[in-house]
């Protein structure tokens, strides 16, 4: 009975170490976030942060309130690691990190957003209950065991993330090799492998592998008879990426993730020696149970949807990003692009042309100048600017952007007030040209 799967008593060792993993880990990001100048450049620097549409006003802290704001996660997840009042620790950090992830959009990667739901389950799981200084603080909680869906809730996850990250691959650019080749010119200066990463059979190697590694390798890991050779295809392949691709602990993350698919045996002899050996107990039904399986089933069915939404908006999302975050789109596209706003005031007719370097830091600019909803906000935010005293204020921008090396092609609508626009979280915008412009206007001259 799937019931009785799911709540049947199982060794908690593979939940232990990912707790400290992922403690260890998360300060890593939040203190190098801080050393790197991470913090400075896309918190403290600009004027201004492009939050996710819907919490603009959620904007960094003053003066070097930013660095005390990582500072504090860092020593979160040090008490994540430790198991110190881990519910407090956990609930806290995913609070704070979620709301730094909402606050800037303009170093977006895909793991921030990885790491937010992780938080979130993991506040949900009995992670404390040994090797930690709770169970050491209160020996009553101290405990040996957890129940089988931990397991599963991650594993399930992590088949999404992947699952998914393989199927957007399956595009043109992506298959015909060209964006790969797009990607690893930026890395030819690489000491000893940049003229390697440059070569067309690598860039073939490099496609098809990423396609396999992301569709296989949760299934591999699951089969016994496979496990080895797949976690050792996982070390090179998350190697491979933190070393060409330096995107933070992402790698660490997926490769820490890997303890829940070796037996709960194994990990205790690893890692926890002096473990007393799990004696299996009969399968008992919590009285959360139902809301366990309405809670996650909502959870899940969420997962799922979002990253198809874009097929149910018009056009192509690799040309309007409508329906792109969120989706597990990793590393699919270059984009690029020019860019003018006019702001005009209706009530005297003035026109003013925006210098974006009296507003913008450089990496802002260039998502400024490809991504229509960085567009758009900058639109609202010129005509907030603009409308001090109430006059009537319209925004207007020509826009050419470039997607994988294509040529420049017209964005968005020159003649659409974009000031007067509204946002659509799942509906296509009608002021973002058609991919297929030039087609359309051929098909309406004849």
């Amino acid at each position: 009975m799937f019931t009785d799967f799911l709540f049947k008593r199982t060794d908690n060792s593979p939940l232990i170490i990912f707790r400290i993993f992922l403690g260890i880990l998360v300060s890593l990001e939040c203190y190098g976030a801080i050393i790197t100048g991470w913090v400075r450049r896309n918190l403290i620097e600009p004027e201004f942060t492009f939050s996710f549409i819907g919490f603009e006003w959620l904007q960094p802290l003053p003066g070097y309130g930013m660095y005390i704001y990582f500072f504090l996660m860092g020593t979160l997840g040090i008490f994540i690691a430790l198991g110190y009042k881990y519910r407090f620790s956990i609930i806290s950090f995913t609070v704070l990190w979620t709301l730094v992830y909402l606050m800037q959009k303009t170093s977006y990667n895909n793991h921030y957003y990885l790491l937010v739901l992780i938080s979130l389950i993991m506040c949900f799981l009995p992670a404390s209950q040994a090797y930690s200084l709770d169970a050491r603080a209160r020996p009553q909680i101290n405990n040996n065991s957890m129940y089988n869906y931990v397991k599963w809730v991650i594993v399930f996850q992590l088949f999404i993330v992947y699952t998914y990250a393989a199927l957007a691959k399956l595009y043109a650019d992506w298959l015909d090799f060209s964006f790969v080749q797009i990607l690893m010119q930026s890395k030819a200066h690489y000491w000893l492998i940049g003229d390697l990463l440059q070569q067309s059979w690598v860039h073939k190697i490099i496609s098809v592998m990423g396609i396999l590694f992301d569709l296989l390798i949760v299934p591999a890991l699951l089969w016994k008879p496979s496990r080895k050779v797949a976690f050792g295809f996982a070390i090179f392949f998350h190697l491979f990426n933190s070393v060409v691709f330096q995107i933070g602990i992402f790698p660490y993350l997926a490769l820490a993730f890997t303890v829940f698919f070796f037996e709960p045996e194994t990990i205790r002899q690893l890692f926890f020696i002096k473990k007393p050996s799990f004696k299996s107990t009969p399968t008992t039904i919590p009285a959360y149970k139902n809301f366990f399986i309405v809670g996650f089933g909502i959870y899940f069915l969420v997962q799922l949807i979002l990253p198809v939404r874009h097929y149910f908006i018009k056009d192509d999302v690799l040309w309007t990003e409508e329906g792109h975050r969120l989706s597990w789109r990793m590393m699919l596209r270059s984009r690029s692009g020019i860019i003018n706003f006019k702001v005009i005031n209706n009530d005297d007719g003035s026109i003013i042309n925006v210098n974006l370097n009296d507003h913008l830091t450089k990496k802002q600019k260039g998502r400024v100048a490809a991504y229509p909803d960085f567009i758009w906000q900058f639109a609202q935010r010129l005509k907030n600017s603009y409308s001090k005293n109430g006059e009537s204020i319209s925004v207007y921008v020509n826009s050419r952007v470039r997607v994988n090396g294509s040529k420049l092609k017209p964005f968005i609508d020159p003649e659409v007030d974009l000031a007067a626009e509204p946002w659509d979280h799942f509906r296509h915008h009608t002021w973002i040209f058609p991919s297929n412009k030039e087609k359309v206007k051929k098909d309406s001259d004849k």
